[in-house]
């Protein structure tokens, strides 16, 4: 049958000694990892939580996470994954919204969250987290795997909150489990020899499905960094001899500026795949040069569970593009209309297939919106070339029309980020009384360089037709993000 978890207990008889999980000094093998899910699993029955029933985790990437998600799907139980920096109000929504009836969290917000909600508080303490057997030392192990049916819900994961509110994606076991393995097999090409570096959120479904859930059914080593640093990382790259780096944009500029000037051993690594946002070109040369590594570029959103398209390692990769629809997925381009456009025509990105997302959580009227005749629509604009190669032009929420001409902010930052002085960029409408909107860019300049707005914002009109310049540009110290690097425009635009 289709849980989940079998993949968990299929490595553990395969490569019961091989590290699972690493985390600093700690070692947990696939046979360990397994044994204590199969002690969660009896946990949670023992609180009387049966098939279908919502369990919520809100923890950082310590090695309790996979103890717990693997526990959950066991039991046939449907994980609902929170990020732990989420206020009050937001674990009110979530638990809320769900209906989940148990959270495993650090102490905190999550307590009172879960107190108003009605559901029941799990403490997750000890060294960093890691330590369960405060709470299920007692219990007796739930050995076997509940059956699940492939269109059964394995996650409800809400969507980031970017662009509205944060609605709850059910993505399956059918789902996750061709997802994982479509990355496994044919971008990343794991075997049980390979050590991924896991400092993507476990949270979020990139660093669930071609974090831990690839690894784990590839019999590879998923090695846990709680929190991004870019100094850190590069330490462990080194010390665990990493072999596939997955991360966002803004992970490989930080890596980018860390590692310069250091000697560090980086040479096991022979992969990194990029996502999230599109990576600017420049920092995907810079980055290549200076490691060594390939990078494949790549597409996908929480509701396709989430890869829809990558740059494949056996085929040409094409800087600046997402690549192709990957195996068992399909993605077009299409007009207001739902019409399918010819190849250079932008539209918006549509997506069907294996990997998408089952509907919305007890949204009907959502799901309907965004799934329409099979095709599952981004919200995101884009364009497909001749060759069959995607591109992303931009979200349809964050084009930019300027006295009646769209201004794509993409290609506005990809200037910018050849400049020199910058580190970072982000490009967004404001409002203008006489235009509509205005352009407004915003800089984070690098460590010792300096520029002035004015001198930036000519750099790129010598570069870009005069209507897409940033008249404003603005130098910050940060640009607002979200847990997982993503950049967060409406903050910018508020």
């Amino acid at each position: 049958m289709a849980n989940l978890a079998r993949n968990l207990l299929a490595s553990a008889a395969r490569v019961p000694d091989r590290p699972a999980i690493i985390f600093d000094d700690v070692r947990l093998t696939f046979a360990d990892l397994d044994a204590a899910s199969a002690r969660m699993a009896g946990y949670l029955t023992g609180k009387g939580l049966r098939a279908g029933d919502r369990v919520a985790l809100m923890l950082p990437n310590v090695p309790a996470f996979a103890v717990i998600y693997y526990g959950v799907l066991r039991i046939g139980g449907v994980v609902v994954p929170m990020n732990p920096l989420l206020k009050l109000r937001e674990i009110e929504h979530y638990l809320g919204d769900s209906g989940a009836s148990m959270i495993f969290a650090l102490p905190g917000d999550a307590a009172a969250g879960a107190s108003s909600a009605g559901a029941e508080f799990v403490a997750v303490e000890g060294a960093d987290a890691i330590d369960l057997r405060g709470v299920i030392g007692g219990s007796e192990p739930v050995t076997e795997v509940t059956d699940r049916d492939d269109a059964d819900t394995a996650v409800i994961l809400y969507t980031s909150g970017t662009t509205g509110k944060p609605k709850g994606a059910e993505l399956t076991h059918a789902n996750l489990d061709s997802n994982q393995r479509t990355t496994a097999q044919t971008l990343l090409e794991l075997t049980d020899n390979d050590v991924v570096m896991g400092c993507l959120p476990l949270f979020h479904v990139f660093g669930m499905t071609c974090g831990l859930n690839a690894a784990v059914a590839a019999g590879a080593a998923l090695t846990l960094i709680p929190r991004f640093d870019p100094s850190a990382v590069l330490d462990v790259i080194a010390r665990d001899r990493v072999t596939v780096f997955e991360g966002v944009p803004t992970m490989y500029a930080a890596m980018l500026a860390a590692a310069a000037g250091r000697d560090t051993d980086l040479s096991s690594l022979r992969t990194s795949v990029c996502g999230g946002s599109s990576l600017p070109v420049e920092v995907l040369r810079k980055f290549e040069k200076a490691f060594g590594c390939m990078i494949l570029e790549g597409y996908g959103l929480s509701e396709t569970s989430p890869v829809a398209s990558f740059n494949h390692p056996d085929a040409e990769r094409k800087a600046g593009s997402i690549g192709f629809a990957i195996r068992g997925c399909e993605m077009a381009i299409m007009d207001e209309s739902d019409a399918v456009l010819p190849a250079g025509e932008v539209g918006e990105i549509v997506i069907r297939g294996e990997n998408i997302m089952r509907g919305y959580w007890n949204n009907a009227e959502a799901t309907a919106a965004a799934i329409r005749e099979s095709w599952f629509h981004s919200g995101d604009l884009g364009r497909q070339d001749d060759d069959g190669y995607f591109y992303v032009v931009d979200r349809k929420k964050d084009m930019i029309i300027r006295a009646g001409m769209n201004v794509y902010p993409r290609e506005v930052e990809e200037v910018l980020y050849e400049h020199p002085a910058i580190a970072e960029a982000a490009v967004v409408g404001t409002p203008d009384p006489m235009l509509g909107e205005e352009i407004a860019a915003y800089v984070v300049l690098a460590a010792g360089a300096s520029a002035e707005p004015a001198e930036i914002s000519q750099f790129v009109k010598d570069r870009l037709a005069a209507y897409k310049y940033p008249r404003k540009v603005t130098l910050i110290d940060a640009l607002p993000k979200t847990a997982t690097g993503k950049i967060l425009k409406r903050e910018l635009r508020d």
